[in-house]
């Protein structure tokens, strides 16, 4: 299976702060490299992380407050400077299109005809393997899932007992059966592994519906519940709300990010104490230039 991580590029909200840069998040997905929300200044953090333009093939973007899509600009010009020469797919919710353009054209450069636009719209959208699904944020945003295809743990004992060994093996695979003995007989069922990105948002189904059994989910933990009328009326999370969703979706590793700038690096532990009183699974607080691997399959 190939690599499987998020690289994490910055942890800030609104506004950048000396530890913490604007929003950017890469994921690395089977050979390919998802980038979501690239804020100011992810191109230099990308450098500071080891990442060129090449690795990029997808660009997400929630919505279109600039801590989550100032860094669009750079980023697009690299593509085009590096000649990178597969494409690149540009994710982004309809309603901001002309948000999008703004930032694609904000100065003058050789444009790159490898970037294809694919607005999202409406409750749901699906764009294999992604899958987007609107949130509750004053302005429209957009959560995102990948979601490999489930398949079947092939068991050795079972195999063996039914004296399939070899190149056997992967035509039961293929085609199901072999000499009688069907691949059910031999395996068990396997989840896909998945992955789940939550920005800015307010507590609501479609939060729950993409961090559903998610092995990593990537959330929004804006605010501490000492401030939760503030974190509801301008659409966000508490660390609380972060846990109780990771808890009631059985998420297996949480990464909470997107700190208010209120908050220094002294404050972390009063997240990881919120956080524990709604989840008692594993909790990554995310600063920059974090690594957090995709759990290996159950």
């Amino acid at each position: 299976m190939s690599l499987r991580e998020l690289v994490v590029l910055g942890t800030s909200s609104a506004v950048p702060t000396r530890h913490r840069n604007h929003n950017g998040y890469f994921l690395r997905w089977d050979g390919q490299g998802v980038l979501f929300d690239p804020g100011e200044g992810t191109q230099r953090q990308m450098l500071h992380a080891g990442l060129s333009a090449h690795d990029i093939h997808w660009i997400c973007v929630t919505h279109f407050h600039g801590d989550h899509c100032l860094g669009v600009p750079g980023v697009v010009q690299r593509i085009a400077r590096d000649r990178v020469t597969h494409p690149v797919r540009a994710v982004f919710p309809a309603s901001g299109q002309l948000y999008w353009r703004r930032l694609r054209h904000a100065a003058v450069f050789a444009d790159t005809d490898k970037i294809t636009e694919h607005p999202v719209a409406g409750p749901v959208a699906e764009l294999a393997p992604l899958t987007a699904r609107r949130l509750s944020h004053p302005v429209e945003s957009y959560g995102y899932r990948l979601q490999e295809p489930d398949g079947r743990r092939m068991l050795p004992d079972r195999l063996k007992a039914h004296g399939i060994k070899g190149p056997e093996i992967t035509e039961l695979q293929r085609k199901g059966s072999v000499r009688g003995v069907t691949l059910e007989q031999c395996s068990v069922p396997r989840p896909g592994q998945s992955a789940a990105f939550v920005m800015d948002t307010r507590l609501c189904d479609p939060v729950f519906e993409l961090a559903d059994g998610a092995d990593l989910l990537v959330i929004e933990s804006t605010f501490l519940s000492s401030e939760a009328a503030l974190a509801k009326e301008y659409g966000h999370l508490t660390a609380y709300d972060a846990g109780l969703v990771a808890a009631r979706a059985g998420v297996r590793r949480l990464v909470l990010t997107h700190f208010s700038e209120r908050y220094g690096l002294a404050e972390e532990p009063a997240f990881l104490e919120e956080v524990r009183r709604s989840y008692e699974g594993e909790v990554v607080l995310a600063r920059d230039f974090t690594t957090v691997p995709v759990p290996r399959r159950r």
